[in-house]
């Protein structure tokens, strides 16, 4: 008797084997993706820190060196780490001798095409909001990037009211943008003619995060002087 035949093993299908091989490749490109990302995430890193330094140099003149704090219901400590729930992450800038020139945060809220993101200065001092710099927008060319090149609107954050009411847990007045030509008040800005949806994505961005930040900030001011 003949034995009995083995049946050959069917070829792979061509589509059985497109899918092993897009399977190797897109095993290889993650493993490069995350390589290339762990080679860079230093540098990267370095250089968010160089241009945040710059950013605070340019609102608070004067200033050599810059760190980093957390404000919250405990008090204020160096920045480090995630930032606890209802804290705020702010700057210290300090000049060669260590003396405290100014403080710096952020402020965010919807413009025209995009949130608008701006970086205050904060005199503590004067109790104003003494600067101010764009962290990122993406609002109309010639118009909405008149936040940060109209000098009569610049002027409004030279000396803009920000001080704490009598019991220290709001602003005594909030910073409102009013229509052009018609600011009154220390803490009001003059919005810009043809931008005002963006003037106004400015004012409220620095009104809210000065709201929550300065009540939590200016009780522990003395936590700041001499670089601590």
């Amino acid at each position: 008797m003949n034995a009995p035949s083995v049946p050959a093993s069917q070829p792979a299908t061509p589509g059985a084997a497109m899918i092993r091989t897009l399977g190797l490749v897109a095993t290889v490109c993650g493993i490069l993706i995350v390589t290339a990302y762990q080679g860079t995430l230093e540098s990267v890193a370095a250089n968010k820190k160089i241009a945040l330094e710059r950013a605070v140099f340019k609102v608070i003149p004067g200033a050599s060196s810059v760190k980093e704090f957390v404000a919250g219901t405990g008090g204020v400590r160096p920045a480090g780490g995630s930032v606890p729930e209802g804290a705020v992450k702010f700057y210290a800038a300090y000049d060669q001798a260590g003396v405290l020139k100014g403080l710096a945060a952020e402020g965010a809220a919807k413009g025209y095409a995009d949130t608008v993101r701006v970086l205050y200065a904060y005199d503590p001092e004067k109790q104003a909001i003494t600067g101010l710099g764009v962290v990122s927008m993406r609002e109309t060319p010639g118009i909405g990037d008149k936040i940060y090149t109209d000098a009569a609107f610049l002027k409004n954050f030279v000396a803009l009211d920000a001080k704490l009411g009598g019991d220290l847990k709001s602003l005594a007045n909030s910073i409102k943008v009013m229509k052009h030509g018609t600011r009154q008040n220390p803490w009001e800005i003059d919005a810009i003619a043809g931008a005002t949806v963006t003037s106004k994505a400015v004012g409220k961005g620095i009104n809210e995060s000065a709201q929550k930040l300065l009540p939590l900030l200016v009780p522990h001011l003395d936590t700041l002087q001499g670089g601590q």
